[in-house]
């Protein structure tokens, strides 16, 4: 009974210690530094050596400027303690009163410090660091390596020198330490990025990071070099270059291709599939793995297709027949199946086809995964015939099967807008409506556009004629009648015009011009949308769409330019935001905006 009690009365004044430590930081960030001192100071109070509470007691003497009262604490702390970190903060108490030389004394006498007693640089360098004194903090690490050559502070003194605006400084000391101490190296290029893709002079940043590892490369041939030439090339989205250091390394160290597969993936997830194309015939020539041979063989189809003309059928037919003679029906081959499948139903119009190609496949001894693919590509050919009900039973399925997996998410967003497109509306708002908070971003995103689509268009139309006949037109798309669509869309703008269906139309439509490769005419829609429906929501996504046009397919840098910048100030809370303010910033040269 006596250690129970004792043990309540310990929880209880834990308890009430750390109410006491909230409230006081409460103070802290509310500005209220009367209160917050002396909460602190009764924190301190209980426990004389938590260094904490006594530094947040001196900052709130600080920010009431009763600086005398600080400089005592400090002295007597330095006195008992005799840490080096105390000369800081007696410097920086003297700094806030504008003695200047005063605080130069201080700041020196620690630096000494680290002379007599090199342990202390911790302390000392970080709160340098805190208070922005970038030099003396440089000086303390420097100091300490002096002192003790086994101390290793070249990542702290490479940082400093990039927040000091000597890049190159900066650049040349990560590099080194990322080769002397190579197990660092992910850490250094994780904030090497942030540099160069920095809010101030990222473009010259990157110009001498480029310089530096191109002359290391020249000067020194280790093969680590070639990798961290790859990496930067990476980060630029330069994949073809990329891919020249890669073939170097994979000359010099033939065991594996995992890095150059892994490019080509980066350079297909960014749409360079020439760069992809000729990497992926590179893995063929190179690999006599199966899993290899099927996905870069796989991977290349679909460039193929996706580029492909009506002319050039044929052809791909035959050679998708011919790879899966060469690598025969089986688990293995499911990827090159389903392409097949989908070309059959999509392009050439063969949906029974299609469809007994899948089902073949079902029969094989497939892993839930594989599975899953093969009843998409089933539910997808489905929804073409505009076998609604059918579609949904194998998207359903998918969801059972791989309850909160990614792709039981794209399953749950594909049968949400299978309701849409039969316009079963009610129920695909409810669908869309869940799917916003979707893990995945790009899932998210496409199930907002739909909620706010079908939402927007109800409130202004109850009896959502428009929006069905948008639906329909939506559903032509899917089913590659681009055509057919387009004359669908105009006769919405023609019979609603005004309405609240009008502006995402005219969207639309542009979207499916620009698949035309009709700049000219999608560009004239978003312009419509820009000019007559500024304060709409779609009104970002016309800029950015055009601006897209202007820079990636017109070359039309002077008028992209203007576009992109009235995202980054007129739609901060636009999903292209990030994206127009890295391409404007790639166009002008610099990053100053």
């Amino acid at each position: 009974m006596k250690n129970a009690f004792i043990y309540i009365v310990l929880l209880w004044s834990a308890f009430a210690f750390s109410q006491n430590e909230q409230l006081a930081q409460y103070y802290y960030e509310k500005g209220d530094f009367d209160k917050a001192k002396i909460s602190y100071e009764e924190l301190l109070n209980s426990a004389p050596s938590n260094t904490q509470y006594f530094l947040r007691t001196v900052e709130c003497y600080q920010q009431l400027q009763q600086f005398v009262a600080a400089e005592k604490m400090l002295q007597v702390r330095y006195n008992k303690y005799k840490q080096g970190v105390f000369l800081v903060e007696l410097g920086y108490n003297f700094q806030l009163q504008k003695n200047d030389a005063k605080a130069k004394n201080f700041y020196e006498q620690a630096i000494e410090k680290i002379k007599t007693s090199p342990n202390d640089v911790y302390g000392i360098g970080n709160s340098f660091e805190k208070k922005v004194l970038l030099d003396y903090a440089l000086k303390a690490y420097q100091t300490a390596m002096e002192v003790q050559p086994n101390y290793n502070f070249n990542f702290q003194i490479g940082m400093l020198y990039g927040q000091l605006g000597k890049t190159d400084l900066m650049i040349d000391i990560l590099l080194t330490e990322s080769f002397k101490n190579q197990q660092n190296s992910n850490l250094i290029q994780t904030q090497l990025s942030r540099f160069m893709n920095g809010e101030t002079d990222a473009t010259a940043f990157k110009d001498a990071m480029r310089k530096a590892l191109i002359l290391k490369t020249q000067k020194d041939q280790d093969v680590f070099w070639n990798h961290y030439l790859s990496w930067f090339y990476v980060q630029q989205k330069e994949f073809g270059k990329a891919f020249i250091q890669e073939k170097a390394i994979y000359k010099r160290e033939p065991e594996s291709l995992m890095s150059i597969v892994n490019l080509s993936q980066f350079a297909l997830n960014e749409n360079d599939t020439d760069t992809a194309e000729e990497i992926l015939n590179f893995i063929l020539l190179n690999t006599k793995d199966l899993d290899l041979l099927v996905d870069s063989n796989a991977n290349l189809m679909k460039i193929k297709i996706d580029k492909a003309q009506e002319k050039d059928y044929p052809v791909i037919n035959a050679e998708l027949e011919q790879l899966l003679k060469t690598y025969e029906i089986t688990p293995f081959t499911l990827s090159l199946q389903l392409i097949q499948a989908h070309f059959l139903a999509f392009d050439l119009k063969k949906t029974e086809e299609g469809k007994a190609i899948v089902k073949k496949a079902l029969e094989l001894n497939l892993n839930e995964y594989q599975k899953a693919d093969a009843k998409m590509e089933l539910a997808d050919i489905l929804l073409l015939e505009e076998k609604f009900n059918q579609a949904l039973i194998y998207y359903s399925q998918i969801q059972l099967d791989l309850k909160n997996d990614v792709m039981s998410h794209e399953a749950s967003l594909k049968a949400a807008k299978t309701s849409y497109f039969k316009t079963d509306f009610e129920w695909a708002l409810k669908q869309f409506k869940e799917l916003k908070s979707a893990n995945t971003q790009l899932i998210a995103n496409d199930a907002l556009e739909y909620f706010l689509l079908i939402n927007d268009n109800t409130v202004a139309d109850s009896t959502q004629t428009a929006l069905k006949q948008f639906a329909k037109a939506d559903f032509l798309i899917y089913q590659n009648k681009k055509q057919e669509a387009i004359t669908q869309f105009q006769s919405i703008l023609k019979t609603f015009k005004g309405q609240e269906i009008e502006s995402v139309t005219m969207l639309r439509l542009g979207k499916v011009y620009e698949s035309l490769a009709d700049y000219n005419l999608a560009l004239s829609q978003y312009q419509q949308v820009i000019d007559s429906h500024s304060d709409g929501i779609y009104i970002d996504e016309a800029l950015f769409f055009s601006a897209e046009i202007y820079n990636e397919k017109l070359q039309d840098i002077e008028k992209a330019k203007p576009l992109y910048e009235k995202i980054i100030f007129n739609h901060q809370d636009s999903i292209y935001f990030v994206d127009a303010r890295k391409k404007y910033r790639q166009l002008r040269g610099d990053t100053n905006l």
